[in-house]
């Protein structure tokens, strides 16, 4: 006997759905085949394997979150706390001794839960300790600037949370996880971006309410330009590389570089040919911004700023808003990659100009330990 089923069905169970569709070519009054029944098993593997998936790890943090909680209270209100001291997590995972559970692990709970206070009003916990952690760990903190705890929950895993509890501002935190949580980034991408400190290259640091529009569902998208871009994947030599060197490199990393520009970019062409005037002309790079919906040409120099540049991008971009914009598109963008700039110099050539222009620089290796250091403190002073 064949079941009924409509064209899309859920299944759910103790909190787990399922999603399955059956082929666009299905009949009921016809009898099943082998390939609509291969089909519907795969489709319905997929779908359970991915509901499983997403529920274990959904579990897994509100389990390590408790964990914390535990923990916390033991080291407060514990009888015996004090026989067992500094060696606390490291005895405690001895006597657990189950596989996965470490007292490294142990410690990333601990953290976890003092960290992120408003997980334990959402599981509906009564701590009376609560509140002070938050303003222990966070005391400038706005509400506004606080990840909401189904987000953390539902759409980090735990090893994106313990990559972004090693950042110690809060508000740098929910910048990691906002982003994190827009661009879908994989462990790996938000470890290269909390090492490369995308949360001072972005500007949001200086000017938080920009992230705040980012995740403003209903407002109009922009396009964030960083300084520096940071691309020492590119493994280039800055006494030696050209202009030709660079822009090779960046077709060859092409994976890193779109998660160094940011959400939405798609690579459409390298020296795009432009007709001006009977001669030909060559854009370095060309993207669409499916988010914009824009094109966005890069101008690329291995040299600091200077104002000709500019008008050459301006040039393009003006050709590209006359000769290769779609139905439904946005004017372009161009964006000028050069080594080093003054801030005056961009304002000034920057003047009058209709096109929406950008001037950024790029690093071709991370600064060192003090050099860093010495940043972040001029940036924190600001």
């Amino acid at each position: 006997m064949l079941f009924k089923l409509s064209m899309t069905d859920t299944v759910k169970h103790n909190e787990i759905t399922v999603r399955y569709n059956l082929p666009e070519n299905w009949n009921e009054e016809t009898s099943f085949s082998f390939d609509h029944l291969s089909d519907v098993v795969l489709r319905l593997h997929d779908s359970a394997y991915s509901s499983a998936v997403k529920a274990i790890n959904r579990f897994s943090t509100v389990r390590n979150y408790i964990i914390g909680y535990y923990i916390v209270e033991y080291e407060q209100h514990g009888s015996d706390r004090a026989k067992y001291g500094d060696r606390l997590l490291k005895r405690l995972a001895e006597k657990v001794n189950k596989r996965g559970i470490n007292e490294t692990l142990l410690k990333n709970c601990r953290r976890f839960y003092l960290n992120y206070p408003q997980v334990l009003k959402y599981l509906g916990g009564k701590c009376p300790t609560a509140s002070d952690f938050s303003k222990e760990i966070c005391p400038t903190a706005s509400d506004k600037y606080v990840t909401p705890a189904e987000n953390v929950i539902s759409k980090l895993s735990f090893s994106h949370i313990v990559e972004i509890m090693t950042v110690d501002d809060p508000f740098a935190r929910f910048f990691y996880e906002t982003e994190c949580i827009r661009c879908c980034w994989s462990v790996t991408e938000l470890r290269r971006q909390i090492s490369t400190n995308l949360f001072f290259r972005a500007g949001v640091s200086k000017n938080p309410e920009l992230l705040l529009q980012r995740t403003d569902i209903g407002s109009t998208p922009a396009l964030s330009i960083k300084e520096p871009f940071s691309l020492e994947f590119l493994d280039l030599r800055p006494e030696t590389f050209t202009e030709n060197d660079l822009e090779n490199a960046l077709i060859t990393h092409l994976q890193e570089f779109l998660l160094e520009l940011g959400k939405g970019f798609c690579f459409e062409k390298r020296q795009k040919r432009m007709i001006i005037d009977d001669e030909y002309y060559y854009a370095d790079l060309v993207f669409y911004n499916r988010i914009l919906h824009c094109n966005v040409i890069i101008e690329l120099k291995d040299d600091e700023f200077r104002h000709a540049d500019l008008s050459q991008l301006n040039a393009y971009v003006s050709y590209f808003r006359e000769n290769e914009m779609n139905e439904g598109d946005n004017p372009p963008i161009g964006i000028l990659l050069c080594t080093r700039k003054g801030e005056k110099m961009v304002e000034y050539a920057l003047a009058g100009m209709d096109n929406k222009l950008f001037v950024s620089t790029y690093m071709l290796a991370l600064p060192d330990k003090k050099t860093l250091q010495d940043f972040l403190l001029r940036e924190s002073k600001q």
